[in-house]
């Protein structure tokens, strides 16, 4: 990394879990939010321990090489007429594919509103992603059985619960960073220094913001370079099996793949799993269990987070260019595939181009932002201005066969501008959440935001699906209309409507709120009276 520039606060580099750190007394000595036990301060090995989780949990097990090998086997059960009788009627392989996420996605609704709403409480977080991630293990390794055209059916179930078990792990492992980033040595010396007036509350805002950004952003650019290493290896995979000997040795390839990546996710994960620190989350209200508290919890930020106003509004626009970036992802890539003919060693070169770019790409919107002294919201803005061009680039394939995702220089171009300029979305949108995230509810409303992120995964697929079905040619870049509408209006709404620093003041009424209420139930509990329920 480049050293810091002089004209910005300096960044820190560690992780824990933050408390709320609200001044019940209203005077005028500043109180820092981010004050936390030096026992669980983050060591630089569980900093590495969590960027090598990232490494492994990569998508190409379950997110890039798994919905090939699930395409890749509908098409040969299909056979010319391209089309299967799946869930309850004949349909093409591109609507199967789209139905299969949007199953997926609802799916994944119900487990984050379970898991989700209690993960703040104690300390089982670790065992949740645990769990999850033994799931998408045993799903990886598990498709080394399915590799023929007449387990068309097997591999549609084996893709839609990997897409689970990938997506929650994401979500659970990525909600960890806020916490991670707020308890470093040099946060913490920032909370000094505030606490001492030495520094503004925007200066220490400021700290907080880049200290996030470097955590996410440098996780995301060194998974990108771990897996072009995983990739280099998976070429030299692919040449041992000889997959363009035949359909059968390309089939097996693709199983051999997600194998050999999932291998290298489980050893990756380990450290993560015994080095991260269990430290405590938010206390059990009185008169509750971990369960009754995760619901009480759920219940308020439902409730309550209509006063978080520019957290809803994000919510909302995170929901709209989240269901027309995922769904555009979707159907390029079906168009992708159908473009260089499921040749294995094509799609793993065209994966290497797109890592690169999006390494080089997250590097660089890094460096601009700690070298310029931008604010999160600047960079996600460039961000959406690319995702509204790579919508518009498709949609004009709509009228022409010569341009929009045809022809297959444009599938290498769009590897490399998906990875410069449009990958940063999976950083910065996270970073986004954090900042309109009141303070020690992470895990609760990064899976609220997931929540309504596979929500909108779940309706763009289906929406995009029925698109297709009903052009009266079956074109399949007919969903593009639909995405640029969605991209550019959600974009709009997001640059136009979002106020970061006004976020910041609702979440502090938000925590003061949250704080009274619970010395109420406390009250009520010392006193015999009242069971705090969800209405208090």
């Amino acid at each position: 990394m480049a050293s810091n520039d002089p004209g910005c606060a300096p960044i820190p580099t560690a992780e824990g879990s933050p408390k709320d750190a609200i001044d019940p007394h209203g005077d005028d000595r500043p109180v820092a939010p981010d004050q936390f036990n030096p026992i669980y301060e983050t060591s630089t090995k569980e900093i590495w321990a969590y960027y090598a989780y990232y490494i492994g949990d990569n998508g190409l097990t379950l997110f890039n090489f798994a919905p090939t090998a699930f395409q890749n086997l509908l098409y040969q059960a299909a056979g010319d007429a391209e089309v299967l009788h799946f869930a309850g009627r004949d349909r093409t392989i591109n609507s199967i594919v789209l139905l299969a996420n949007g199953i997926s996605f609802a799916i994944q609704v119900l487990i984050f509103l379970v898991v989700g709403s209690y993960a703040d409480f104690g300390s089982s977080r670790p065992n949740i992603l645990i769990v999850l991630s033994v799931v998408a293990f045993g799903i990886g390794f598990g498709w080394l059985g399915v590799h023929t055209a007449n387990k068309w059916e097997i591999a549609a179930g084996m893709y839609i619960v990997g897409l689970i078990a990938y997506q929650t792990t994401l979500t659970f492992w990525t909600a960890a960073f806020p916490g991670l980033a707020r308890n470093t040595p040099q946060l913490r010396t920032k909370a000094e220094e505030y606490n001492d007036g030495i520094i503004t509350r925007d200066d220490y805002d400021h700290a907080d913001m880049m200290q996030r950004s470097r955590l996410a952003n440098m996780a995301f650019y060194i998974q990108s370079c771990g897996e072009i290493v995983i990739l280099a290896v998976i070429v030299g995979v692919l040449f041992a099996v000889d997959v363009r000997a035949s359909e059968a040795n390309n089939n097996w390839g693709l199983s051999v793949l997600i194998a050999f990546a999932t291998g290298v996710w489980l050893l990756l994960a380990i450290p993560w799993f015994v080095i991260e620190k269990r430290r405590p989350g938010e206390p059990i209200p009185p008169n509750m269990n971990i369960v009754t508290a995760g619901i009480w919890q759920l219940h308020r930020a439902i409730t309550q987070i209509w006063h978080l106003k520019q957290s809803l509004l994000y919510l909302i626009g995170y929901f709209l260019l989240g269901d027309s970036l995922n769904t555009t992802v979707t159907v390029i890539a079906t168009l992708q595939n159908s473009i260089v003919a499921y040749d294995t060693l094509t799609l793993t070169y065209l994966l290497l181009v797109g890592i690169a770019a999006q390494a080089a790409g997250i590097y660089t919107f890094w460096w601009l932002q700690r070298r310029f002294c931008l604010g999160t919201k600047t960079m996600f803005t460039a961000v959406m201005a690319a995702i509204v061009v790579l919508d518009a680039w498709g949609m004009i394939g709509i009228w022409t066969p010569r341009f929009g995702f045809h022809a297959v220089w444009e599938v290498w171009l769009y590897q490399a501008f998906y990875g410069l300029f449009v990958c940063p979305w999976y950083s910065y949108s996270q970073i986004m959440i954090s900042e309109v995230t009141p303070r020690g509810k992470e895990f609760l409303f990064f899976s609220l935001f997931s929540i309504v992120g596979k929500t909108s995964a779940f309706i763009g697929p289906l929406v995009s699906s029925a698109i297709i079905d009903a052009s009266p040619s079956g074109n399949n870049s007919a969903p593009f209309y639909f995405l640029f509408a969605l991209s550019a209006g959600s974009a709009v709404l997001l640059g136009v409507g979002v106020d970061l620093k006004r976020s910041r003041r609702e979440q502090e009424r938000f925590l003061e709120e949250e704080r009274v209420v619970r010395e109420r139930l406390k009250g009520r509990s010392a006193d015999g009276s009242g069971s705090g329920s969800l209405d208090s």
